[in-house]
C-alpha cells in the first residue's frame, strides 16, 4: 500500500491535488486544510496517504500529517461515513477539534462539515467517545492511552521516530506518552526517543 507521497505539487483543484513523484502523476483526495498546507503549484510536497479499494472504485486519499490519516481512518468505520464525508470532517475541524469533540460528545461540532447531520454527528461521537484519547489531536500532538498528553515539538518527533521504525500509532503515541511521564515535559527529543523506543519494544 502506498503510505507517503513526496514530490512535487504539479496541481490543485476543489477537493484533490497532482504529486507529481519522478514522472509519475498521482492524484490525491484531499481535505481543504491537507490542501493549503502543501503550499503552491510547482513546489515540493509530501503527504501521508491511505489506499481505499471499493467494488467499482479505487483511490488515494491525502493527509498533511499522519494524525489527520489516523482520524481519517476512525471516523470512516462509523457507519454512513464515507470517505466524503470523513474528508469534510476534516476540512471542517483541525484534528484537535475532532478529538475535543469526541472526547465531550459534542455533536454540534462535527454537524459543521458539510453532508453531516445532526443524526450521522451524534452516531460518529457516540462511537468514538471511547477511542478519542488514543489517537493524535492537532499539532501532532498525541493523546496517550492512560497518561499525559506529550507536548508539541520534541514529543511530535519521537512519535514521528517511532512511527517510521515500524511501531503502530497507537503504541508508539502511547510509548511516548508514558516516556514523557517519565522525564518530564523538558525532556529532549533524544531521550524521548531512547526511553519510548524501551517503552514500545518491552
Amino acid at each position: 500500500m502506498i503510505a507517503k507521497l513526496s514530490g512535487r505539487l504539479d496541481e490543485v483543484g476543489e477537493d484533490w491535488a497532482i504529486v507529481d513523484v519522478q514522472g509519475v502523476g498521482y492524484l490525491v483526495h484531499c481535505s481543504a486544510r491537507t490542501l493549503s498546507a502543501m503550499g503552491e503549484v510547482g513546489e515540493g510536497c509530501t503527504v501521508h496517504t491511505d489506499l481505499q479499494v471499493s467494488e467499482n472504485d479505487m483511490r488515494l486519499l491525502g493527509f498533511a500529517e499522519s494524525a489527520e490519516r489516523d482520524w481519517f481512518r476512525l471516523l470512516t468505520q462509523v457507519q454512513g461515513v464515507g470517505s466524503k464525508v470523513g474528508l469534510a470532517i476534516l476540512s471542517a475541524l483541525s484534528t484537535g477539534e475532532v478529538r475535543d469533540a469526541c472526547a465531550s460528545g459534542d455533536a454540534a461540532s462535527v454537524a459543521r462539515a458539510n453532508g453531516v447531520g445532526p443524526k450521522l454527528a451524534g452516531r460518529i461521537v457516540n462511537e468514538l467517545k471511547d477511542k478519542a484519547g488514543a489517537l493524535p489531536g492537532g499539532g501532532g500532538a498525541a493523546m496517550s492511552l492512560g497518561g499525559p498528553a506529550p507536548s508539541k515539538g520534541a514529543s511530535a518527533d519521537a512519535l514521528s521516530a517511532l512511527e517510521n521504525l515500524g511501531f503502530k500509532p497507537a503504541i508508539a503515541a502511547q510509548a511516548v506518552s508514558r516516556a514523557l511521564e517519565e522525564l518530564g515535559e523538558g525532556a529532549s527529543e533524544g531521550d524521548l526517543i531512547r526511553v519510548a523506543l524501551k517503552k514500545a519494544a518491552g
